[in-house]
């Protein structure tokens, strides 16, 4: 910032308290983590006992969730540590690598249950249909009480979104398995136990596509979806005496934490600390009422700054 001229403000969480989205929702996921678990021994079994492909690839499934809700829980208890003077935003970014993990997972899982859906619906196996409808109610059942767990959690963080489509992919996947299972009994189709598993196959992929596109949305800095760039600037250039806007960035660290910087050019009858303070105030409430963005740093500064700054940098 040039001496005298330009003038530094940030509003945000004081250090130390940098409470990511997700982490209001860490005993929620601990209990989908538990459930996943039970379904995950409970659909393992069936499979065994019964031959349904439909219900190894759900349980294959499940086992993805168990460690991809073990890394969000993980990532949580990063995401919270205190910021430090080299990582000044603390572990924030854990979340967001956690969910790309997840991404990873669900499509290697998805890619395998597609593979031997395939092959199974060509060379077709027996399946005990009446145990598969036991087990897979188990799972429906257990997977409905998760999703109402992170029904919430999953609009305000990506980390919980990621756990939240999984067990959302999962609940289908159940219910494919109930009806195929029912399609055997009724019909003695055996085919439909392996059209239960593409179907679960064709669920997770592309949940797993959106996933890894705001994961990397995230991770390239883009803007934040709720945020229009256009609307931002033309508030800010709406404020007695701003005069020009340049330099301007919003971001998002985590899920729940988007932070924006800005050089805004200000006229002359501002250029005194009365004039900074008022100013400043008004630049994080238009920003904070309007674009819930609360974590901004501007640098205010007189016209032609931005040239003598140009300067510099040659």
């Amino acid at each position: 910032m040039g001496a005298g001229h330009d003038h530094g403000h940030t509003h945000g969480p004081p250090a130390g308290a940098t409470a990511t989205a997700a982490a209001a929702y860490r005993a929620r996921l601990r209990i989908a983590l538990c459930l996943t678990l039970v379904v995950l021994v409970s659909e393992l079994v069936g499979g065994l006992l019964t031959g349904s492909l439909a219900l190894l690839a759900d349980a294959g499934h499940m086992a993805t969730d168990a460690v991809g809700i073990s890394m969000a829980l993980l990532a949580i208890h990063f995401a919270n540590r205190p910021p430090s003077e080299r990582r000044t935003f603390g572990y924030a970014r854990a979340e967001i690598l956690a969910a790309l993990a997840n991404c990873l997972l669900l499509f290697g899982v998805g890619g395998y249950v597609l593979v031997q859906g395939v092959t199974r619906l060509i060379t077709p196996a027996e399946v005990d249909g009446g145990l598969t409808v036991v087990f897979g109610a188990i799972g429906l059942v257990a997977n409905s009480v998760s999703l109402l767990l992170l029904m919430r959690g999953q609009r305000e963080s990506l980390n919980v979104r990621g756990a939240f489509l999984e067990v959302m992919a999962d609940a289908l996947g159940s219910v494919a398995v109930v009806v195929s299972a029912v399609v055997v009994l009724v019909t003695g189709w055996q085919r439909a136990d392996a059209v239960a598993s593409l179907l679960i196959g064709l669920m997770v992929v592309p949940r797993a596509w959106k996933l890894l596109r705001e994961a990397l949305d995230i991770l390239l800095e883009a803007a934040p979806k709720h945020v229009d760039m256009a609307e931002v600037r033309a508030h800010m250039l709406a404020l007695s005496g701003v005069e020009g806007v340049h330099d301007l960035h919003v971001w998002t660290i985590t899920s729940g934490l988007p932070v924006l910087s800005a050089h805004v050019v200000v006229s002359p009858e501002v250029l005194d600390a009365l004039g900074y303070e008022k100013l400043l105030h008004e630049l994080q409430g238009c920003l904070g009422l309007h674009f819930d963005v609360e974590h901004c740093t501007f640098q205010l500064e007189p016209g032609g700054h931005a040239e003598h700054e140009l300067r510099l940098c040659h």
